[in-house]
C-alpha cells in the first residue's frame, strides 16, 4: 500500500466517524419516529422482535402518574433490519394501558407490531418528549428502573453505545415510557451495503 493509499483510508475513516457523529446527533434529539429514520437510513424495513412482555405487579414511584390501579406492562424487543438481519436497536418500553388508547393497547398486547407503526397505522395523535439521549458504555447500560440491562447488539466491548429515552404522549400523561439502545456499527453498515451493491453492479 503506497502512503497516498494510508491517507485515503486514513481519511475515509474520519470522514465515516463524522458522518456517524452527525446521523447519531439527529437520532438522539429528534420526536419524530425514530423507526422511519433508520429505514430510510439503512434503506430497509425494520421488524420488531419482542423478547419478553409482561405486566408489571408492582409499580415503582416514578411511573405513578396518579392513584390508579390501572395495569403497566413491560415490552422488551430488538429493532432488526429486514434483508440484512441486522440487529439496529434493543429497545425497552413501559406502556401504561390508562393513558393508552385501547386499540392500540390491544395491538402492543398481541405483539403485532412496533408501537412507533402501530401508533402510525392507526393515524393515532401523539407527540414524543425526549427526556435524556447520549452514549453509554457496555456495562453502564441500565433498564427503564436503573437495573443493568444485557444488550442483545453484538461486539459492543470497546464502543460507546448511542441511546435515547423519550415520553410519548396520547393525553395529558404519557402513555409509553421508551428506552433505545442503538447498534453504534448501523452507519458502517449502510457503508459497507452500499460498497458491495457497487462493486456486485
Amino acid at each position: 500500500m503506497t502512503d497516498t493509499d494510508g491517507k485515503d483510508s486514513q481519511y475515509a475513516g474520519k470522514e465515516l466517524d463524522f458522518l456517524q457523529k452527525l446521523i447519531f446527533d439527529l437520532l438522539l434529539v429528534t420526536d419524530g419516529r425514530t423507526t422511519d429514520l433508520l429505514e430510510t437510513l439503512l434503506d430497509e424495513k425494520m421488524r420488531v422482535t419482542v423478547i419478553r412482555q409482561e405486566q408489571l405487579n408492582e409499580v415503582p414511584a416514578d411511573y405513578q402518574v396518579d392513584s390508579s390501579a390501572a395495569p403497566l406492562y413491560l415490552r422488551e424487543s430488538l429493532l432488526i433490519s429486514d434483508k440484512g438481519d441486522f440487529i439496529v436497536s434493543h429497545n425497552i418500553a413501559i406502556v401504561n394501558s390508562k393513558y393508552v388508547p385501547a386499540s392500540l393497547f390491544e395491538s402492543i398486547a398481541h405483539r403485532q407490531e412496533g408501537i412507533g407503526k402501530a401508533i402510525s397505522s392507526m393515524g393515532l395523535q401523539s407527540y414524543r418528549k425526549v427526556v435524556d439521549s447520549g452514549l453509554k458504555g457496555e456495562e453502564e447500560a441500565v433498564d427503564l428502573f436503573q437495573k443493568p440491562l444485557n444488550l442483545r447488539i453484538p461486539d459492543l466491548h470497546t464502543t460507546k453505545i448511542p441511546y435515547k429515552r423519550y415520553d410519548i404522549y396520547f393525553q395529558v400523561f404519557p402513555g409509553i415510557h421508551m428506552l433505545e439502545y442503538f447498534n453504534p456499527e448501523v452507519i458502517r453498515y449502510r457503508v459497507n451495503k452500499v460498497l458491495n451493491s457497487k462493486m456486485e453492479g
